[in-house]
């Protein structure tokens, strides 16, 4: 039987040579990073209040209707402007301000509701929400 070391068939033996490499520099990488992972942290946590505030009960929204034409209810009250401004200008001086919701029809221009807008800002409302509910 003779055996030929010159064939060019696929090479059957396995090169670990690479392989040993990568796992010692991969050990030496864990090596020098163990020790730092090991240290400690010190973290400042919040506490707990002891004597927490009872959490304020909301307000009833105010229901504000602008219909097609670009007239508004107030809680399903007719009001004008000078009305409108006279009620927000009362809520702006409450601490805790209830949130107006306004409910426009979809055939108003948007300047009605634009002039609404407008009005609440010069007022510094920011308790605003629009609802579908016509």
């Amino acid at each position: 039987m003779s055996f030929s070391t010159n064939t060019s068939g696929p090479m059957s033996e396995i090169n670990v040579t690479p392989l040993v490499d990568v796992m010692l520099v991969l050990l030496i990488i864990f090596m020098i990073t163990a020790p730092v992972l090991a240290h400690k942290i010190q973290v400042d946590l919040p506490q707990p209040n002891p004597n927490p505030t009872p959490p304020t009960t909301p307000l009833d929204p105010i229901h504000l209707k602008i219909d097609q034409a670009g007239s508004l209810y107030w809680n399903d009250t007719p009001v004008d402007e000078l009305g409108l401004k006279a009620q927000l200008a009362v809520i702006a001086q409450q601490s805790n301000q209830p949130e107006i919701q306004i409910a426009a029809d979809d055939a108003v221009a948007y300047q009605h509701v634009a002039r609404v807008l407008a009005d609440a800002k010069s007022y510094n409302l920011v308790k605003i929400g629009f609802t579908e509910n016509f």
